[in-house]
C-alpha cells in the first residue's frame, strides 16, 4: 500500500531543508519543535527512509541524507501541485476562474446581454466565456445536451419541460413590423386579420400565434426566413411585413416601424433555463445571480 502523504508534513520537511534547522521551521509553521520532530517522524516512518542525518550537537545544522536531497524537489513538486489545485479550486468557487458556456435567444444576446456581461467579466479576467446566439429551439438543445451551462430563450408549451427550470425575466409583446411606408405603418395597433391583406414572411418566432386566434396566420406566410439578419434585409427592401417581439425589432433601424397587434395581444417571456437534475458551476450560478439582480434593477 502506498503511504499517504499529509501536505503539511511535507511543508515541515521542505522548511527544514530549506532553514536548515527544527527551531526555524517550528518558529515558520507556528509551531513547537517538538511538534514540527514528530511530524517529520512521522513523515519518514511513510517514507521507509531517513531524511535527515542524525545531529550530535542541538547547535549543529541540519542536514539531509541522500535519501533526503532525493526527496526534497519531489516534495516542493507536490505542494505546488496541491497549491495550485486548491487556488484554482478556490477561484473557481468564486467565480472568478474556468469556463462559463451560455447560449441566448439573438433579441436578448444583442439588446440586454451585452451590458449585462460587461459588467459581470470586469473584475474577473482569468474566467473564459463562451456564448451561442441561436433561436430558442437551439438554445433547447444546447441546454439539453449539456454544451452549455444554461440558456436564454422561450419556452415554447412550458408544461412539455419538466425536466427543466425556468425562470422568466424578461416579456415582450409581439407586434407587426413593416417598412415606414407601408400602409400599415400609421396603426397605433393592428388586428392579425388585417396581415392576411398583405405579403407576410414568417420567422421563428412566429410559433408565438400557433396558440391564438392569429393561427390562420402561419398558413397564410408565403415566405419563411430563420436568420434575422436576412428577415430584416428583406423588410427593409419593401419585400413584406412580419410579426415579432418587441426585444426581436432592430430598434436602431430608420427604415422600418413596430406597431403592436392588438388583436390577439400576445407576449412572450423570455428567461432562464437550467436542466433540472444538474446543479450549474460556481461561475454559472454567479451569473444567473447577477442576472436576476440586474434584471430588477
Amino acid at each position: 500500500m502506498l503511504p499517504e502523504l499529509k501536505v503539511a508534513q511535507l511543508r515541515h520537511f521542505v522548511w527544514v531543508a530549506e532553514l536548515k534547522g527544527f527551531h526555524a521551521a517550528a518558529e515558520k509553521a507556528h509551531r513547537t519543535q517538538p511538534a514540527i520532530s514528530l511530524s517529520i517522524r512521522d513523515l519518514e516512518n511513510k517514507l521507509g527512509e531517513g531524511l535527515f542525518e542524525k545531529r550530535n550537537a542541538k547547535t549543529a545544522k541540519t542536514e539531509l541524507t541522500p535519501f533526503g536531497k532525493y526527496f526534497l524537489p519531489k516534495a516542493k513538486e507536490l505542494i505546488a501541485h496541491h497549491d495550485r489545485v486548491a487556488e484554482d479550486m478556490m477561484l473557481l468557487s468564486e467565480h472568478k476562474a474556468g469556463h462559463l458556456r451560455l447560449a441566448s435567444v439573438p433579441s436578448i444576446a444583442s439588446r440586454v446581454l451585452p451590458d449585462i456581461l460587461l459588467k459581470f467579466v470586469a473584475d474577473l479576467p482569468s474566467l473564459h466565456v463562451s456564448f451561442f446566439d441561436d433561436n430558442s429551439d437551439a438554445v433547447l438543445k444546447m441546454v439539453e445536451n449539456q454544451q452549455v451551462d444554461f440558456g436564454i430563450c422561450h419556452l415554447f408549451h412550458e408544461e412539455d419541460h419538466s425536466d427543466k427550470v425556468f425562470t422568466p425575466i424578461w416579456e415582450d409583446r409581439i407586434g407587426m413590423v413593416c417598412p415606414k411606408d407601408h400602409p400599415l405603418a400609421g396603426k397605433e395597433g393592428v388586428h392579425w386579420k388585417e396581415l392576411r391583406k398583405h405579403r407576410l414572411i414568417s420567422n421563428g418566432t412566429s410559433r408565438l400565434l400557433g396558440d391564438t386566434e392569429a393561427r390562420p396566420l402561419l398558413g397564410h406566410s408565403q415566405f419563411y426566413v430563420s436568420n434575422m439578419i436576412s428577415l430584416i434585409a428583406m423588410l427593409e427592401a419593401g419585400f413584406g411585413i412580419t410579426t415579432l417581439p418587441w426585444y426581436a425589432f432592430p430598434q436602431e433601424s430608420t427604415t422600418l416601424q413596430f406597431i403592436p397587434l392588438i388583436t390577439p395581444e400576445v407576449t412572450r417571456r423570455i428567461g432562464i433555463v437550467k436542466l433540472s437534475n444538474k446543479s450549474l458551476t460556481p461561475p454559472a450560478q454567479a451569473l444567473v445571480d447577477f442576472i436576476l439582480e440586474q434584471s430588477k434593477s
